[in-house]
């Protein structure tokens, strides 16, 4: 084998490795997470007590907090946050942008816009708002790819139409809000937020069946969103449909971050930070999907428990993530413009 050869062979070998390396100790992470959310709390219940629990045993006391109020907000944290964190970083990779996430593009604003309305004019209950929260999603977004295609998918294009959009829709937003009676208004802003606290296996079991078929849908088109980054011609060259998979790895993306906005709310600035922090994970691999959702995952449960114990008052995850997210998006437009780099 020429030195060449093997040089590019162990390259690529030592590439993977690191990102399986990553992705087992953040899916490791996510269970240790996973784990404590389920023991901590007012009261503190061993392992013992919590296994017995998972296990369909009947514990006293712990049945009910573990079973029925921490296992489903903590399995709801892992399944939005890593959905929040898959779609997000498939929308970055696509449209070569770490600012091309669904929370600033506009697709989070068009769930919320949908959501408020329903609670403000049409009284709706929880299960029917997350089905308006997940028609408002796939709306907006074929919207926003509509008018930003012009012979293909320009980023920079897709961006600002993007923005734009989130900017009208978060005008109805406000609108809404301010035709509000107070009832309708405290539900509607604790659902702007992104919460867990309502979490129940009513709200989990869409979110979790639409996982099971488009998570794998997603990662099935990592490599070929990856060839896409040598431009259409080369991937067209190595077997790669640039259109197809635009659109498979598109309306994929849009449906998880649909399912999971209409589970648990718009949870701030998750699918914007799971990309960028991945990728310094795992470093030149650009398969990151697997690991950045890890990390959302991860970023929903620690930003959950923060807001739960470590202040003198309880906040929903959302404002937790916000007060995270925001320096980061301070921070990485700076890096950006330092760097050269336009938007």
């Amino acid at each position: 084998m020429p030195q060449a050869v093997r040089t590019i062979a162990d390259g690529r070998s030592r590439r993977r490795g690191r990102r399986a390396a990553v992705v087992a100790m953040l899916a490791a992470a996510v269970v240790v997470v996973f784990a404590v959310s389920l023991m901590i709390g007012e009261t503190f219940y061993p392992p013992a007590e919590v296994l017995r629990v998972l296990s369909g045993q009947t514990v006293p006391g712990a049945s009910f907090t573990v079973g029925d109020l921490r296992l489903p907000r903590a399995t709801l944290a892992v399944l939005a946050g890593f959905a929040f964190g898959a779609a997000g970083v498939t929308f970055q990779g696509m449209l070569r942008n770490p600012l091309a996430s669904p929370d600033i593009i506009g697709i989070s604003a068009g769930a919320s816009a949908a959501a408020v309305v329903g609670i403000v004019l049409f009284a709706l209950d929880t299960v029917a708002v997350s089905l308006l929260a997940l028609v408002g999603a796939l709306v907006t977004a074929a919207a926003i790819f509509l008018l930003a295609h012009r012979g293909g998918f320009a980023g920079t294009r897709l961006i600002l139409i993007g923005v734009g959009v989130a900017a009208m829709l978060d005008s109805v937003i406000t609108y809404a809000l301010s035709r509000a009676a107070s009832w309708d208004l405290q539900a509607a802003m604790r659902w702007l937020t992104g919460s867990l606290n309502a979490a129940d296996w009513t709200a989990i079991a869409p979110l979790a069946i639409a996982s099971v078929i488009l998570v794998p849908a997603l990662l099935s088109q990592s490599r070929a969103l990856d060839t896409l980054r040598l431009g259409d011609d080369t991937a067209a060259g190595l077997g790669v449909h640039p259109q197809r998979t635009r659109i498979v790895a598109l309306v994929t993306a849009v449906a998880l971050l649909a399912f999971a906005t209409s589970a648990a709310g718009p949870i701030a600035f998750v699918a914007f930070m799971s990309g960028p922090i991945a990728a310094r994970l795992v470093g030149p691999s650009r398969a990151l999907p697997a690991a950045s959702g890890l990390v959302g995952a991860l970023l929903v449960m620690i930003a959950d428990l923060i807001g739960q114990f470590a202040f003198d008052s309880r906040y929903p995850v959302g404002v937790v993530t916000g007060v995270l997210g925001a320096p980061f998006l301070i921070f990485l437009l700076i890096r950006l413009n330092r760097s050269g780099a336009s938007l």
